[in-house]
């Protein structure tokens, strides 16, 4: 039956590192093992300021060899709830503060591969940076207005799958994200 579940039978963490640990699993009677990754969730913040601008941040990704354009994100830290660690990250990463947090929802990362789950939310009302903030090094703050993401998206200068995603779940609870999203989609 094609809609039985085919529960692991065993689970062995065959590596670990401070980042992942590699788990392989047995499924059924399959003798070779699925690999997935383990890895603490995430969490990714639509953080919007009071001139329509996304807060976005640009860094070097060794994984990729590129610097990006992300939203704040970061790991749920094991002492922190998922809305605290957005909390974090976004002011870590770019000095501004929430005010109220929306839970979006969360997302699976990649369902093939990632154990983890990414918790996604929306700060429509931000405080900028203190003046004694100082950036994270290698993290430079990029205020995106709401207007130019359509080309972004279409340029390939925004072009996190996961980040985007984020996006989606944020055009519902703010028009001006939602008719940029949708007149992308329009022009492709």
């Amino acid at each position: 039956m094609a809609n039985k579940p085919r529960l692991p039978i065993e689970h062995t963490v065959e590596y670990s590192t401070p980042w992942f640990d590699l788990v392989a699993k047995r499924v059924g009677t399959d003798p070779a093992p699925y690999y997935s990754l383990r890895m603490q969730d995430y969490v990714s913040v639509v953080a919007l300021t009071s001139q329509r601008e996304i807060i976005m941040v640009q860094q070097y990704r060794p994984a990729i060899e590129q610097h990006t354009l992300e939203l704040p994100a970061g790991h749920v830290e094991p002492d922190l709830t998922p809305e605290e660690s957005a909390r974090r990250e976004l002011q870590e990463e770019t000095g501004f503060t929430a005010g109220q947090l929306t839970l979006l929802g969360t997302l699976f990362s990649d369902t093939g591969r990632h154990e983890n789950k990414m918790w996604c939310y929306l700060a429509q009302t931000v405080m900028p940076p203190t003046t004694d903030w100082q950036p994270e090094d290698g993290i430079e703050v990029t205020l995106v207005p709401i207007d130019q993401l359509s080309t972004m998206l279409s340029d390939g200068s925004f072009n996190h799958a996961l980040h985007i995603a984020v996006l989606m779940l944020a055009a519902p609870h703010h028009a001006s994200i939602s008719n940029v999203l949708l007149s992308n989609h329009k022009h492709s």
